[in-house]
């Protein structure tokens, strides 16, 4: 990662150690922002990535080689997987978020045989601080908006110095303005494309109404447990964001019906916890502790939002109650070695 604290193209991060005001670039050639926002629809629906300044970002030529290795889709495509991941879990999205506008293209060409590869890049730069994190208050949560005077916001700032918000925003940006091609997705034949889909809508911004009733939509139509409960998740993600107070009674009353399979009855209990103040009823928690098994809860590692929650010794559906239900039962991750697999 040496490369970048020498390379005189990103000057942004060096000049902010220096004690530049941050919004002397909102709007500059490291406006990440600014970027994706001018990016052509010629540029990203012909792959012309030679148009985009992949340069003055840490690591951004390495982004552009995997983009080009996946849309071509070759032998050599399984190279150009996982990099876009890789470098949002090492915290150095900026150059990530220019891949975004390319990763949705291919995730929506049905006859590309790496689609659902790309597809779960897309949502990486989207989100940030948010592994672990099984709590009420802060699953399911989308921080403030970043402030352009402000280098420590919500967010903070990646390990090159570059403000993590700008980065998130960037790409909410970029899947806001490609929710068409995302939207019909969710009613693609595979199941995993169906639940990245409503992963990654769950981070549009501006169109709450249009993606809910997508999700809505879906739903009633959907057969696979574990798509309806990914559903129930991206539909609460996006209440989260923008409150609907018909869709938070809406969940009170699907985790109460009992005609639901458990997997959305436990979906609609987390989500609806995640929308409300309302202490945690006797009859909520003992529906829960009911329906939480061993093997229920490994087969919700389907489910992203519970992968990102999970630790080694246990899933993330099995922290989140314990977390919002048993907050009197002991941190197993206060004694487990956070390097091993997960048993």
């Amino acid at each position: 990662m040496g490369e970048w604290r020498t390379d005189s193209t990103f000057a942004m991060c060096p000049a902010l150690t220096d004690g530049a005001g941050l919004s002397s670039f909102v709007g500059g050639p490291f406006d990440v922002r600014a970027l994706v926002a001018a990016m052509r629809p010629e540029v990203k629906d012909g792959f012309l990535l030679d148009e985009v300044p992949w340069e003055n970002f840490p690591q951004g030529d390495h982004v552009r080689e995997a983009i080009h290795l996946l849309h071509t889709g070759g032998s050599p495509a399984r190279a150009g997987t996982g990099v876009v991941s890789g470098m949002c879990a090492n915290d150095m999205r900026a150059a990530a978020v220019l891949a975004v506008p390319f990763l949705i293209r291919i995730a929506a060409d049905t006859d590309h045989p790496y689609r659902a590869d790309a597809l779960a890049e897309v949502s990486s730069p989207a989100r940030a601080r948010y592994f672990g994190v099984t709590s009420r208050g802060e699953l399911l949560l989308h921080r403030a908006a970043p402030q352009d005077d402000d280098l420590y916001d919500d967010y903070g700032v990646e390990v090159t110095g570059y403000p993590a918000g700008w980065s998130v925003a960037a790409a909410r940006a970029a899947i806001t303005a490609d929710a068409t091609l995302l939207r019909p997705l969710l009613h693609d034949p595979n199941a995993a494309i169906r639940i990245r889909a409503s992963y990654v809508l769950a981070t549009a911004t501006d169109l709450d109404h249009a993606v809910r009733a997508a999700f809505r939509t879906r739903l009633d139509a959907e057969q696979d447990p574990i798509v309806r409960a990914a559903l129930v998740f991206a539909t609460a993600e996006v209440t989260r964001t923008h409150p609907h107070q018909p869709t938070t009674v809406w969940m009170r009353e699907r985790w109460r019906d009992r005609t639901q399979a458990s997997e959305v009855r436990l979906a609609t209990a987390i989500g609806w916890l995640c929308l409300t103040d309302e202490p945690v009823s006797d009859d909520l928690r003992a529906a829960v502790d009911g329906l939480v098994t061993d093997e229920g809860a490994h087969a919700m590692d389907d489910l992203p939002w519970m992968v990102a929650a999970g630790g080694s010794s246990e899933t993330g559906l099995q922290r989140c109650v314990r977390e919002m239900l048993h907050p009197e039962q002991p941190d197993p991750a206060e004694h487990e070695d956070p390097w091993a697999p997960r048993s």
